[in-house]
C-alpha cells in the first residue's frame, strides 16, 4: 500500500495513521505519536517515519511487531477507581496503574482501552474507559460540556451561601474556572458534630485538579474525592476495583446526544 495516497486534487486520501490507531484502540493519538518517534509502529515491516502518514485502511501496520486488526465496535466500560493508582499504560517512577486492576477486572473478551480523562492518585471512583480514540477525545474537550459529578470530604468551615457563589465561575492563580455547581450534603459537617463536610460538585471543564484547587483556595482540606458521575454514566453501587460494560443502547443514546450537543 503506497503512503500518502493521492486524490485527485492532491491531498491525501483516507486518515493520518495516528488517527487510525487511535480508533483501532491502540492508544491515544499523543501516544501514538510517541510510538512513531520510538520507531514502535512499522508499515509493511519499515519504520513509520511520521505522524503525518495518510493510509486507507490498516493493512500492513504493526505495532511491536503484532499486525494491528481493524477497528471493533465502539465499548464504553465503567471503572470504579481506587486511590493509589496512575492513570496511565506506565509510570517511571514504577507505580501502579489503572492497567494492573484493569489486567484482571476486564472481560476476557474486552478490546484494548483507553481511559477518558484522568483521575489523579488520590481521586478515586469512576473513570470511563474506551476503545476509540475518536469518543475519548471528543469526551475530553471541555466545549463538549459533559457534566462530570464528584463527593469531596473537606474539614473546614464553609456555607452553602459561599458555595452557590462558584455557579458564576472562580478565577485563582490566573486560572479561570467555569461554573461549579456546588451543595454541601445533608447530614454533614456541623449537624453531625464535626467540621469534615461532604460536597457535592459538577464541573464541566475537568480543568487538571479543579475540584481540588477550589476547595482548598476556599480555605477547605479535601481528605477524599470521589467521582460519581461522568455525564449520564453513575458509578452507582460498582464494586471498588471492578468494571462494567455500559450498554450499547445507552452508549448509542449518549454519542446522539453529543452530535446534537445535548449532553447532560
Amino acid at each position: 500500500m503506497p503512503t500518502n495516497p493521492k486524490k485527485s486534487d492532491d491531498r491525501p486520501e483516507g486518515d493520518r495513521i495516528a488517527k487510525l490507531l487511535a480508533r483501532a484502540g491502540v492508544a491515544s493519538r499523543r501516544e501514538i505519536e510517541r510510538m512513531i518517534a520510538d520507531k514502535r509502529i512499522t508499515l509493511n515491516g519499515k519504520p513509520v517515519e511520521t505522524p503525518a502518514t495518510f493510509l486507507t485502511s490498516l493493512r500492513g501496520v504493526s505495532v511491536d511487531g503484532k499486525p494491528v486488526a481493524g477497528p471493533e465496535p465502539t465499548a464504553l466500560f465503567a471503572f470504579n477507581k481506587p486511590t493509589g493508582l496512575i492513570t496511565a499504560e506506565r509510570d517511571m517512577a514504577g507505580r501502579a496503574t489503572i492497567y494492573d486492576a484493569l489486567a484482571n477486572a476486564l472481560p476476557k473478551d474486552a478490546p484494548r482501552v483507553m481511559p477518558v480523562g484522568r483521575l489523579d492518585l488520590n481521586t478515586e471512583g469512576l473513570l470511563l474507559l474506551t476503545n476509540d480514540g475518536g469518543l475519548k477525545r471528543q469526551m475530553e474537550l471541555p466545549s463538549t460540556g459533559i457534566p462530570r459529578t464528584y463527593r469531596a470530604r473537606a474539614f473546614g468551615e464553609i456555607s452553602q451561601e459561599e458555595l452557590e457563589g462558584l455557579i458564576e465561575g472562580i478565577e485563582i492563580d490566573g486560572v479561570r474556572y467555569g461554573s461549579i455547581d456546588a451543595n454541601i450534603e445533608r447530614g454533614s459537617g456541623k449537624s453531625s458534630g464535626t467540621r469534615n463536610q461532604w460536597i457535592e460538585m459538577t464541573i464541566t471543564e475537568g480543568k487538571n485538579r479543579e475540584v481540588r484547587r477550589v476547595l482548598e483556595h476556599l480555605g477547605l482540606k479535601v481528605s477524599r474525592l470521589i467521582r460519581t458521575a461522568y455525564g449520564p454514566f453513575m458509578l452507582g453501587d460498582l464494586p471498588r476495583g471492578q468494571v462494567t460494560r455500559i450498554r450499547k443502547g445507552d452508549l448509542d443514546r449518549f454519542v446522539s446526544a453529543m452530535k446534537r450537543g445535548n449532553v447532560q
